[in-house]
């Protein structure tokens, strides 16, 4: 996948689930689900169990799906993901030898930045996106909107205690795409396999999105 087919999926979807997960079983029964809510982008962090497998098997199980892996902090994990067939990667801060590894290996690469600096310098390092983490902490909409005066060039994807409520907030501020893990995965339905609970999530989530596209970014 190139950056700029990765751009179009995030502007198509624009949203990523975001699974770790303890068990491969765990992680692939959690994509099942969010993609039977309707989700199309999800992401594996390389701390999951066994993370490759996961990937390789939701290649296999989810074609409709973009498959990404995540927390990436090492060029060993960018290039073993990529092996495992992931489509784009993510990681929690910007490594300028990851992400000119991920130019040349035409893999879309959105490392992590907070600040406005970190953010500037991990677009001209070759990031096809930036990962804003964590948003929450932050003030959420609040600080994506008051960075599109100088930075809305620059597609952000804030991620870090995004909730169901929270992602159209941010999209309308200004934000590409986002990225949900515990907002998704309720730890108690996890604990108690409810799929259907996180499909239901999931779903609300897509339903809430489709019915305001429309709405673009807001000044």
């Amino acid at each position: 996948m190139t950056s700029d087919a990765f751009l179009t999926w995030l502007q198509q979807h624009r949203a990523i689930a975001i699974i770790r997960a303890p068990s491969p079983t765990l992680g692939i029964h959690l994509a099942q689900a969010v993609a039977a809510g309707g989700m199309r982008m999800i992401e594996i962090t390389w701390n999951s169990d066994q993370p490759a497998q996961i990937v390789a098997q939701l290649r296999q199980q989810l074609p409709h799906c973009a498959i990404g892996a995540g927390t990436l902090l090492t060029l060993a994990d960018l290039k073993n993901a990529q092996a495992a067939g992931a489509m784009f990667g993510f990681g929690p801060y910007t490594a300028p030898d990851l992400l000119a590894w991920a130019q040349t290996h035409n893999l879309p690469m959105v490392p992590g930045a907070l600040t406005p600096n970190e953010i500037v310098r991990a677009w001209q390092a070759g990031a096809s996106a930036v990962k804003v983490f964590p948003i929450s902490a932050m003030g959420g909409a609040d600080y994506i909107r008051s960075l599109q005066g100088p930075l809305g060039h620059i597609p952000l994807v804030p991620t870090g205690g995004v909730t169901v409520d929270a992602a159209l907030p941010l999209l309308q501020a200004g934000a590409t795409g986002v990225g949900l893990s515990t907002g998704l995965f309720a730890k108690t339905a996890v604990l108690q396999e409810d799929w259907g609970t996180i499909t239901t999530a999931a779903a609300r989530l897509v339903t809430n999105l489709k019915q305001n596209q429309g709405a673009n970014r807001q000044p």
